[in-house]
Parts: C-alpha cells; sequence; structure tokens
C-alpha cells in the first residue's frame, strides 16, 4: 500500500451504500486517502434520501454520480469494500477485501437511511484507524 492508500466501496446502484461510505471518508480522511466508489448496476441518480440523511451531518454527497464498477477501478485500488454486490465484484489477489452488510436504504424511511448513514461512520471510523495505523 502507498502512502496515499486507495479504498473502493462498491454496492449493486452506487447510489446509496457505496456513496454513504465514500462521503464520509472523504470527509474524515481530506487527502490522505484516494476515495472511489462505484456499483455493479449504477442507478441513474444518488438515491435522494441517502443525501438528505448525509446533509443531516454536513456532508453532500448530490454532486456524486452512480458509475459502473470496473475491473480497472478495482485493480488499482488498495482495499475493496463490498456492499452486497454479490458475484459482480471481481477479485483480485494481494487485495484487502471486506465485505459490509448493511441494510440497502433504496426505498427505506429517512430514519432507517439515518441508521444506515450512522453504522456506515462507525465502520469507516476503524477502517481509516487500520489504514492510518498501515501507514
Amino acid at each position: 500500500m502507498s502512502d496515499k492508500p486507495s479504498v473502493l466501496f462498491v454496492c449493486v446502484h452506487n447510489a446509496g451504500r457505496s456513496q454513504m461510505a465514500a462521503g464520509w471518508l472523504r470527509h474524515l480522511a481530506g487527502d490522505t486517502v484516494e476515495v472511489r466508489s462505484a456499483g455493479s448496476e449504477p442507478a441513474d441518480q444518488i438515491n435522494p434520501v441517502a443525501a438528505q440523511a448525509m446533509r443531516e451531518v454536513g456532508i453532500d454527497i448530490t454532486d456524486q454520480t452512480p458509475v459502473r464498477l470496473t475491473w480497472d477501478t478495482a485493480e488499482a485500488s488498495d482495499v475493496i469494500i463490498t456492499m452486497g454486490c454479490g458475484d459482480a465484484c471481481p477479485v483480485f489477489a494481494g487485495k484487502r477485501y471486506e465485505d459490509w452488510k448493511l441494510t440497502d436504504p433504496a426505498g427505506q424511511p429517512i430514519d432507517v437511511v439515518r441508521q444506515v448513514r450512522d453504522d456506515i461512520r462507525a465502520r469507516v471510523d476503524a477502517l481509516l484507524a487500520e489504514l492510518q495505523r498501515e501507514r
């Protein structure tokens, strides 16, 4: 892993969980971590309820666009965090993988999405602490 590790968050639609995780990591790590997110079947836009939940904590993810997971993006990442993308996520030898079991915020009320947001925050905090120890 380089001085500036690269983390890729992957979920199905790249509109909720992975975008919230990327938003948290960008917010907490600043420019010390390269942050990417992608989806196996990207949606047309960010989930508006996920964006609302993140705005409540001062993080704006509305400028992000869901993108398709590519082989190159995964291969160029040091850490790959999956969130329900199933068999669509490529596996590369030597990469660090984590699979975060999280409720999909799609179609969920704001109270559920807030819980997902807060769970993601705790996981991102732990990930960032580990990355800092490894450097």
